[in-house]
Parts: C-alpha cells; sequence; structure tokens
C-alpha cells in the first residue's frame, strides 16, 4: 500500500502552525482557535486512526491553553470555560470520531484498492504475456497504457507467436469495458495463440478466430453475444522473404516506417471484426507489403489515434512518427510516442492504449 505524500502528512504540523501564528494578532471576539476543529480531519487524509485519535485529544489540550491564556491577544482574563469554548470542546471531540471513523475507512480502502490492482497486475501478466526482444529475424517490444490507474487491465490486447510459417501478431480492441471485455480478450489471445501454428494462412487464421469467438458469444445469453466483437489487425513477417502480411478486420491501418517514409497500411478489402463476420461474410484478403530489413512495424489501437489535445484535436501519429526523422528501435519508438501522448494529451489518456512495433533485423546473425 503506498504511503501518502510527504506534504500530507505534515499538513497537520502546518495547520497548528499557522493557528500559533494568527492567534496572537486576533481580537478576542475572533478566537482563531475554533479553526483546530478541523484538525482531526486533515490528519485522516493521511494518518492511521491512532494517530487521528491522538490529534484530536492534541487539539483539544490546544483549545484548552489558547483558550485560559490571558496574554493571547491581549486578553486580561481567560475564556476556559466560557460556553462559547465549551461547545468547541464538544465539536472538536465529535470531528475527532468522525475524523477516526474516516481514517479506519480510508485504511480499508486503500488495502483493498492494493488487493484489486495486485489481482489486475496478475491476470495482466496471465493475459499479455511479457514478448522476448527478438523473435526470429525480427525485434520487437510492446506498450499498454491503461486510462485508469486503478484498472490495469482492459480489452487492448497484442500477441507475437513464433510459428512455423514466420513470426505472427495480433493486436486487438475488444468493444466495451469491464470484465466483459477482459473475458472475450482472453478468449481471443487464447484461440489466436493455438491457431496460429495450425493454420497455413493469414487469411485461415482470421477466419479460425472468427469461428472460435463466434461459438463463444454463442454460448452468452441475449443481445450480450452480439456486442462481443473485436476489431483486430493480423501481422505475419515470414522467414525468409522480405515482406509483411497482414489482414485487417476493422482495425486502425499499421504504419510503416522505413526507407525515408512513413505510411499507413490501409486494407485493400477491409474484413469487419471478428465475431461480425456475418455481416460481409466474402473471405479475408490478404494484403502483401515489402519488408526490408530496417524497416519498422507498428501495430496500435485506436486509443492513441483519438487521444486529444486541450483543444480537442485528434492525435496526429503519422506525422508526429513521421517527424522523428532518425532510425528507432522498437523500445525507443515506444518509449517516443509514450512521452509524446503523455504531453499531447496533457497527462489524461481517455482510453486504453495497446501497441507492438516490429523491426525488421538486418539480417539473422545480428544480436
Amino acid at each position: 500500500m503506498p504511503a501518502p505524500p510527504l506534504w500530507l502528512r505534515w499538513l497537520p504540523a502546518f495547520y497548528v502552525a499557522m493557528v500559533l501564528a494568527i492567534e496572537p494578532i486576533t481580537p478576542v471576539e475572533w478566537p482563531v482557535s475554533f479553526l483546530l476543529i478541523a484538525l482531526p480531519l486533515i490528519a485522516a487524509y493521511a494518518h492511521g486512526p491512532a494517530v487521528v485519535a491522538a490529534v484530536a485529544v492534541f487539539a483539544l489540550a490546544f483549545e484548552g491553553v489558547l483558550a485560559g491564556t490571558p496574554c493571547c491577544a491581549g486578553r486580561s482574563v481567560g475564556y476556559l470555560w466560557d460556553r462559547h469554548y465549551v461547545a468547541n470542546y464538544f465539536c472538536t471531540s465529535l470531528v475527532g470520531v468522525l475524523g477516526t471513523l474516516l481514517a479506519v475507512h480510508r485504511i480499508r480502502r486503500e488495502r483493498a484498492l492494493a488487493t484489486v490492482r495486485s489481482v489486475a497486475e496478475t491476470a495482466q501478466r496471465v493475459l499479455l504475456r511479457p514478448t522476448p526482444g527478438r523473435l526470429g529475424r525480427i525485434s520487437l517490444d510492446t506498450l499498454y497504457l491503461s486510462a485508469a490507474a486503478e484498472a490495469r487491465i482492459g480489452g487492448d490486447l497484442y500477441e507475437a507467436v513464433p510459428t512455423a510459417y514466420g513470426v505472427r501478431l495480433l493486436v486487438g480492441d475488444v468493444r466495451g469495458k469491464g470484465l466483459v471485455a477482459v473475458e472475450t480478450a482472453a478468449t481471443m489471445l487464447g484461440a489466436f495463440r493455438e491457431a496460429a501454428h495450425d493454420e497455413p494462412e493469414l487469411s485461415g487464421l482470421a477466419r479460425r478466430l472468427e469461428r472460435s469467438m463466434s461459438r463463444h458469444a454463442a454460448e452468452l445469453p441475449g443481445s450480450e453475444a452480439a456486442e462481443r466483437f473485436v476489431t483486430a489487425v493480423f501481422a505475419e513477417v515470414p522467414d525468409h522473404e522480405e515482406v509483411v502480411r497482414i489482414v485487417n478486420c476493422g482495425h486502425p491501418p499499421p504504419l510503416l516506417v522505413g526507407g525515408g517514409q512513413c505510411r499507413e497500411l490501409h486494407a485493400s478489402d477491409p474484413a469487419p471484426p471478428i465475431n461480425l463476420f456475418a455481416l460481409a461474410g466474402d473471405g479475408y484478403r490478404v494484403d502483401v507489403v515489402p519488408f526490408c530489413p530496417g524497416d519498422l512495424l507498428l501495430l496500435y489501437t485506436d486509443g492513441v489515434t483519438e487521444t486529444r489535445d486541450a483543444a480537442g484535436e485528434f492525435y496526429p501519429l503519422v506525422d508526429r512518427v513521421r517527424s522523428w526523422t532518425a532510425p528507432l528501435q522498437p523500445r525507443e519508438l515506444l518509449d517516443r510516442l509514450h512521452a509524446d501522448l503523455l504531453a499531447y494529451s496533457g497527462g489524461h489518456l481517455d482510453d486504453d492504449i495497446a501497441a507492438l512495433a516490429a523491426c525488421r533485423l538486418a539480417d539473422e546473425t545480428d544480436d
């Protein structure tokens, strides 16, 4: 459980110092010691119930000292048992009890949140396994950014699998949020990891996943089944050809950087998202694009291009990447993309982002 910031832990002391500073200079009609009523609540933001209770007792004693000291604010007599001060003691005691209960509740919520985060991180490691830095003739890296700090996983997914047909890549985005999206992403990833080794054609792999997701959706009640679709892009980098094969199922187009150019690889015949193939049904078109040594392929979800700045403008991915003229390795590209997205959005992301970058190596002997 993370500790509260240092300034928040010291805030009660600063508050008492402020009261001490202004009490001697205020008229007796304006008893600043009444401000100490809030002290237990201030302490409850960063301290446990025992500390908050001790702060409440201190506030009561300090109020009595200030009320009973004639020298404060030019008083000739003390006001220790004046009815207004007695009401002040009562209010401070009540706020002290409430602050102690608030501290108990806050600590319980923080522990529950820490448990949820731990479970989410474990689930993410199971669903989105770390990819190796190199598979076959390509080097690759991944990036996953969650829009909410409390939710480490969502419906965005990625995977890279070395097969007899080359390295096969998948980036997808499940419609919706929450546990339904996570369950659908798990089903999609499980089907891909199995079918990627069995299907010789990339179009057959997409068709296989369509059948798997359709069967899974058919087991769900009512209209919920139709809502579980996944936009996805499949890519295949063969071991002995300088090409990349792509099947796009309603997903943002991959970005190819190489040869002094940066361009989007739009599908010649886009397919509908996975689990919506009944809306089209003419098969999956495989696009073949030259992929030379040093070229870099970026697969991403729409959280990248739908990131907005303060003026509401969408993130210009192609223009930004094109401006990074120096050749970049996958990790360098993703780190720069990460920093640029946060700067563009003012540090606030509205959607989860999953991206996978692959860079073809110059030859098979490179490390």
